[in-house]
């Protein structure tokens, strides 16, 4: 059983923009990451990136979850476990 999902990208019709309003922002930055995230682009720009790049993608991802989730949430939503 599949425990992600990536359908936004799939269904979104709305403009892939920055800038405009914050609902067309978060909009494109969920299409944005579905999108870098995919299997077959990671499989090859991994490879590009610098060891600074991966830093600064981990900690910059890490500090995200830090600071808008709690350890519960983190749990449920990102680690996808049943965590108490």
């Amino acid at each position: 059983m599949t425990k992600h999902t990536h359908d936004f990208v799939e269904t979104y019709k709305g403009l892939p923009g920055f800038g405009l309003n914050r609902e067309t922002d978060e909009n494109t930055i969920i299409y944005y990451l579905q999108k870098f995230s995919d299997d077959a682009l990671m499989g090859k720009i991994i490879k590009c990136m610098t060891d600074e790049d991966l830093n600064d993608i981990f900690f910059m991802i890490t500090g995200m979850l830090k600071k808008h989730l709690t350890e519960s949430e983190y749990h449920r939503l990102f680690l996808k476990d049943d965590h108490p």
